[in-house]
């Protein structure tokens, strides 16, 4: 039997692969806007394994099967036996008998690891504490028509260099994109990932100040300090942030930068109401992207 073809990492596409995908994505974006169908996957099942909660990951997934023409079963841990008993392998092999592929959003990126190895279907990481590579797909897209493609595109995130960041770092290797990553110290992408990036001829420049990282930027991308898991380091992790927030003063430093953010935004926080709000942030395009860029990835893995 064939193996299939998962997708647990942004570099898990070849260049050609990630620029198909994203060509993919602006094709069923237009159509939808022109209200045309597009129903490449009808009569296909999606399972969507849940541990932690989701707003846009399930709803973009969800949704997206259904304008494919397919449908979604939404599994959360309290619905199947992830977690509670039954080894990952039994259930990837036992999902594989049912569906055509598993979308999971999962704390350990092993797990993800273990499911792909013992599935007969496509995997997909709907987001780990390691990676989050279908964002990395939307961000993307996002920036390529926002920017008319990626030559010459400058990216500053501003943060914590958390698992949104290095599957970012990874994809702007990808594309082509120059990334300068400015994190507090104790909090930067994992060597190994940049180690990666650098394979891929684009290792991310790594600063401790924002400003530095911001100047002369085109887009400025953050994401929460604290996320899932984190909550008891909360105080710890605020202070440590200090200086890193996105706002209007830091924006004063790149006056032509859009602003990207992957959502939920802890207003206030890593970003400003303001900047949120203002006509920079380009966050709602890419939450929308979403949607088209895991259609397009979808159909690619299930053609």
């Amino acid at each position: 039997m064939t193996q299939p073809r998962h997708f647990l990492e942004i570099d898990d596409l070849s260049r050609d692969e990630l620029f198909a995908v994203l060509d993919r994505a602006e094709t069923y974006k237009d159509a939808q806007e022109n209200g045309e169908d597009h129903e490449d996957l009808e009569g296909q099942t999606l399972g969507m394994i849940f541990q932690k909660p989701s707003t846009r990951t399930r709803v973009s997934f969800e949704t997206g099967m259904t304008q494919l023409g397919g449908h979604a079963v939404f599994l959360g841990e309290d619905d199947i036996q992830l977690g509670h008993g039954e080894p990952l392998k039994d259930t990837s092999r036992t999902l594989s008998r049912y569906v055509d592929a598993v979308m999971a959003r999962v704390f350990k990126h092993d797990n993800i690891e273990v499911l792909a190895e013992y599935a007969s279907v496509p995997i997909v990481n709907g987001l780990t504490d390691d990676a989050h590579p279908c964002q990395t797909l939307a961000d993307l897209l996002t920036i390529r028509e926002h920017n008319g493609g990626f030559e010459d595109v400058s990216v500053a995130w501003v943060g914590d260099g958390n698992n949104v960041a290095q599957s970012f770092a990874i994809g702007a290797a990808l594309a082509g994109i120059d990334l300068t990553v400015a994190t507090p110290a104790g909090y930067e992408v994992d060597d190994a990932v940049s180690e990666r990036a650098r394979e891929l001829g684009g290792e991310p420049a790594t600063t401790a100040d924002p400003v530095e990282a911001v100047d002369g930027a085109d887009v400025i991308y953050t994401d929460v300090w604290i996320s899932m898991g984190q909550e008891d380091e909360r105080d710890v992790r605020m202070d440590d942030f200090e200086g890193f927030q996105v706002n209007e003063e830091l924006l004063s430093n790149a006056p032509d930068a859009s602003v990207m953010h992957c959502l939920p935004a802890h207003r206030g926080e890593e970003v400003t109401d303001a900047v949120v709000e203002s006509d920079r942030s380009i966050v709602f395009d890419q939450a929308e992207n979403r949607l088209h860029a895991q259609k397009a990835l979808l159909s690619w893995l299930l053609e």
